[in-house]
Formats: C-alpha cells, structure tokens, sequence
C-alpha cells in the first residue's frame, strides 16, 4: 500500500472508531505512513513538531494507543528500549543491532517451516509467534 493510500486508511479507521481527525493527527498519521523505520514515540514527537510545533507528547501517545488498538500499527517492546512502532503488515522478524538500536527486517522461509515443524511435533499449531535476534556486526579480520 502506498504513503497516501496508507495514510487514508489511518484516517478512515479512526473516523468509523468515532475519532476527529485534527491537525496534529494528521501529521503524526503522514509521518506513520513515510516511515520505513520502527520510531518511538519521541522520535515520533520530533518529527511531528518539525512540522507543527504545537503538537503535544500525549497527542503522539494517545494516537498511538488508538491506532494499536485498532491493529492498524504494531508496538514492539524490544529489550533495553522503549517502545517501537511500525504500520501492520506482512509477517517478519527482527534483529536488533545492541550497540545502534537499529532494527532489521527480515524473513527467513527456513526458520518458519523449523517452527511448524517443531510446534507439529510437540502436537501443536502456532498461532502467533515473534522473534527477536539481538546480535551485533562481526568485526573483519
């Protein structure tokens, strides 16, 4: 889904959840829909005051709260930070880099058949699962 297209879609769920769309959810919706990162809400907040500086921090939360809420983002709570945020998508994993904070996408068909297949043998069906890699870059030799 497009930037715009994603954009209209936050602003529809939170219209039929009986929401008002103000300027300073607009913005901090336009900024959701151009992330390709995992910003916290702070890194929200400054991003969304560069374009109107009247907007609040518990503006950023309670949008955020509601568009959780909604299924419409995720909040990842990744060891030793605070809580990231990214648009609801296809599934993937992620690695942590602990020096940076920096947060990897990726997607591996192996590890996910590894997972059925240890969840089939132990008489199980996985419904929902995360996984977290922390790990940092090897130094060349």
């Amino acid at each position: 889904m497009g930037e715009a297209a994603q954009n209209k879609d936050y602003e529809e769920r939170l219209r039929r959840a009986g929401v008002r769309i103000t300027r300073p959810r607009q913005v901090i919706l336009r900024i959701l829909s151009e992330t390709e990162d995992h910003p916290d809400a702070m890194e929200i907040f400054n991003r969304a005051t560069e374009v109107d500086p009247s907007i609040s921090l518990s503006t950023v939360y309670r949008t955020m709260k509601l568009l959780e809420e909604m299924g419409a983002i995720h909040r990842h709570a990744f060891e030793g930070g605070r809580s990231r945020f990214e648009q609801a998508g296809g599934h993937h994993d992620h690695l942590i880099d602990i020096d940076t904070g920096d947060v990897i996408e990726f997607h591996s068909r192996k590890i996910e058949a590894l997972q059925d297949e240890i969840a089939r043998s132990l008489g199980y069906e996985i419904v929902h699962h995360r996984l977290e890699l922390y790990g940092r870059k090897r130094r060349r030799r």
